[in-house]
This record gives structure tokens, C-alpha cells and sequence, in this order.
């Protein structure tokens, strides 16, 4: 590997460089955020639960609607869907960028192979026969930023999909906990 990068052009140094930043950066998004929807989804389940057991008529203390209740006399659509909103808006930061890791990727991994094959043929251009042990070589070592890109582009897609999965499984929960809390208010008062 090291043979492989003293030999290697600026470039493709350069598209290596930024493909394992990408690399990097995918990793740190997904686990930041599966730690976070995790734990949300964890509270909101545990929540809705109480709330469907009867246990209680409004949300748990660490449950996101706890806060915007306190500070209201009595919850509504309105402010339920709004914490519900921000909830979600937070828990999915940074999902676009796994979106755009996966989708410029491979077209990085790309570049440095063109630029790779070509400087290779630049080369061969001055040499006044070229045999394919000469040029295989070359080429296979260009392909490397190929192959490092759809790498980079399958885990950054992976995490992208199971992220946005984890998202609707916290939004599903925070609507079914609003309704009921807003049936709950409803109950209590015809009662």
C-alpha cells in the first residue's frame, strides 16, 4: 500500500485523501445518530406504552412532549405536531450528507481512475513498445480509486437507509403518542 501511494500521482493521492475522509465522516454520522434515534425511539416506545396501558394521561418526563407541554396550560395539534417536528428535524441532521457521500463517491473513485489510466498512458507514450505487463500494473493500480469510491458509496447508502428507517420508526411513534395524549385530553374533559 505504501509502494502503491509513493508511486501514485497528486490526484490520485488527493481523491484517496478525500474518499477516506468520506469514510471517516460516514462512520461518525451513522453511529452519532443511531445513538439518538435509538435512544429517542427507546423513550417515545416506553412512553406510548404508559399511555396506552393507562398508566398515565400524559407523556413520560423524558419523552420530547414533555418539555412543550410544561410550558403550555393544555397541549393542542398544533404544539404537539410542532414537537414532533422538531424531534425529527434533529434526529435526522446530517442524513443528507450521507446522501450526497453515496452519490459522489463513486464518481470521485472515478475521476482518480481516469486520471490514473491516463497518466499510465501518458507514460507509455514515450516508451516505443508497451507489453501488458507493463501496463496491467498501472491500470490495476488506477482501478483502486474506483474500488475505494463504491466502497465509500455502499456504507455511506447503507447507513443512509437504515438512518432514514429509524427516523419514520421515531416519527411513527411520536404521532401515535400525540393522538392519544390529545384523546386523553379530550376524555378528561367530558369527564
Amino acid at each position: 500500500m505504501i509502494g502503491y501511494i509513493a508511486g501514485s500521482s497528486f490526484i490520485t493521492i488527493l481523491v484517496l485523501l478525500v474518499l477516506s475522509v468520506y469514510f471517516i465522516v460516514t462512520f461518525w454520522v451513522f453511529i452519532d445518530r443511531f445513538r439518538l434515534l435509538r435512544n429517542r425511539i427507546d423513550i417515545e416506545a416506553m412512553s406510548l406504552k404508559s399511555l396506552y396501558k393507562g398508566l398515565t394521561n400524559s407523556s413520560s418526563e423524558n419523552s420530547i412532549f414533555s418539555t412543550y407541554i410544561k410550558q403550555i396550560s393544555s397541549p393542542t395539534t398544533t404544539i404537539l405536531e410542532i414537537a414532533a417536528s422538531d424531534a425529527v428535524r434533529l434526529a435526522t441532521k446530517n442524513l443528507t450528507l450521507l446522501s450526497i457521500i453515496a452519490s459522489t463517491s463513486p464518481f470521485i473513485g472515478l475521476f482518480g481512475t481516469v486520471v490514473g489510466i491516463l497518466e499510465t498512458f501518458g507514460k507509455l507514450a514515450n516508451q516505443h513498445s508497451a507489453a501488458l505487463n507493463v501496463v496491467a500494473p498501472a491500470i490495476s493500480e488506477a482501478l483502486v480509486a474506483t474500488a475505494a469510491g463504491i466502497l465509500v458509496a455502499i456504507f455511506a447508502y447503507s447507513f443512509h437507509l437504515i438512518l432514514k428507517r429509524q427516523a419514520y420508526e421515531l416519527s411513527s411513534l411520536l404521532t401515535s403518542q400525540s393522538k392519544m395524549l390529545l384523546s386523553k385530553l379530550e376524555t378528561t374533559k367530558k369527564v
